[in-house]
């Protein structure tokens, strides 16, 4: 038998970033549900908590998406009053996107998912933030820009 047998998937760390992805997504849909949006509806509510007002360009690089991927999610979240959209004045292609009254206070109704992920891991605070700055680490070190 070859020396060179491919590790079991339990060994292999993206697996184990794959399976917790899919843990994660798990936790979050009751939630993500009872708020009535998507998970990636979720991400780019979040990125607009950061930097609201941001381009549709914009989100989909913070969030490693393209364009085309970003503007179903923002079209739903509009049509269910949660952001407007208006387009640049300066650049007719660029769409900026704002967060409703409504979509601010679906993002603070949002905090639940952190916290429930947090409770679900056994860990404590710092245990969780030490883990996602390694994580971290780790994307900006594949990304080469560690």
């Amino acid at each position: 038998m070859p020396d060179n047998k491919p590790y079991p998937l339990d060994e292999q760390l993206c697996f184990s970033l794959y399976a917790a992805n899919i843990a994660i997504n798990r936790t979050y849909k009751p939630m993500l549900d009872a708020m009535g949006i998507t998970y990636p509806q979720y991400l780019v509510l979040s990125t607009l908590s950061e930097n609201d007002g941001s381009t549709v360009g914009t989100i989909a690089d913070r969030l490693s998406l393209e364009s085309s991927t970003i503007t179903p999610p923002v079209k739903r979240l509009e049509q269910a009053g949660f952001v407007e959209r208006s387009r640049s004045k300066e650049d007719e292609r660029q769409v900026h996107v704002w967060l409703t009254e409504a979509g601010h206070a679906l993002v603070d109704q949002s905090q639940c998912l952190g916290q429930a992920l947090l409770e679900r891991s056994g860990m404590s605070l710092k245990e969780f933030s030490t883990f996602n700055r390694q994580v971290q680490a780790l994307i900006g070190a594949l990304e080469g820009s560690s």
